[in-house]
């Protein structure tokens, strides 16, 4: 009898403790999302140690136009998806682009950019290298697990593959391979506002992909998702989505 009244109260304090932390997660943190600070402008760690960029600002943004409470954490990319399929927490906001294959796994946003993929060379190889078509048998950096990288899969080059897109460009600039492949977006952001690179990369061809960028959130929550298109339907028509943009150069 015993033992069973002791499993009935351990039972009891454990569901306690859970439904007082699934609380304290509503009520301090409200929506969590996700987000892999290595992309800027779209999210990264500026230099007072502080998450920032246009997504990371964006979620707030939402989050006032529809009443709720929405917050941003720091997560690696390589653990992002599995993340949002677990539980972790309830959407990503990172650059995502949207796949038939994601589209079987989450749901998503309405579209929040447009990008495509390209080719980032050294200054100097200006003439040498013209675009994607130019770089075959050559090694080309990018990080892994994005749409960058599946779509070399699709080329003749020698993918070396990083944990942070970070990385891939310095190994571009110490010659260690001939190009890197990124988001327009961020190529943006590597090659015309980034100081510590100015006059040392250049974007050649055209973007060799088109690919729509939104906010993944669990399958199946379509609550938080009609939120979000809400939010982002306000934001859209108030002028306050296109101010963010243009804050962070993304016209």
């Amino acid at each position: 009898m015993k033992k069973w009244i002791a499993l009935f109260i351990l039972v009891v304090l454990v569901a306690g403790t859970a439904l007082f932390a699934g609380g304290k997660k509503e009520s301090a943190e409200g929506y969590v999302f996700a987000s892999d600070a290595t992309w800027p402008p779209l999210e990264f760690i500026d230099e007072n140690g502080n998450l920032t960029g246009f997504e990371v600002e964006l979620i707030p943004l939402i989050a006032s136009k529809v009443g709720a409470t929405m917050t941003v954490k720091n997560i690696p990319w390589d653990t992002i998806f599995a993340g949002l399929a677990n539980g972790a927490y309830d959407a990503i906001a990172s650059g995502v682009t949207v796949t038939e294959d994601r589209k079987a796994t989450m749901d998503f946003s309405t579209t929040i950019l447009e990008a495509g993929q390209v080719v980032i060379i050294r200054a100097a190889d200006q003439g040498k290298y013209n675009g994607i078509d130019d770089l075959d048998g050559k090694a080309i950096g990018v990080q892994i697990g994005t749409t960058g990288d599946f779509a070399l899969e699709e080329y003749p080059v020698v993918t070396r593959a990083y944990d942070e897109i970070g990385l891939a460009i310095e190994d571009l600039l110490n010659k260690n391979v001939e190009a890197a492949v990124c988001d327009s977006l961020i190529a943006s952001d590597f090659v015309l506002a980034n100081p510590n690179y100015k006059g040392k990369l250049m974007v050649v061809g055209e973007a060799f992909t088109r690919e729509d960028i939104a906010i993944a959130v669990q399958k199946g929550n379509t609550k938080l998702l009609d939120l979000i298109n809400k939010g982002l339907e306000i934001a859209m028509e108030d002028g306050s989505f296109d101010a963010l943009k243009a804050k962070w150069n993304l016209l």
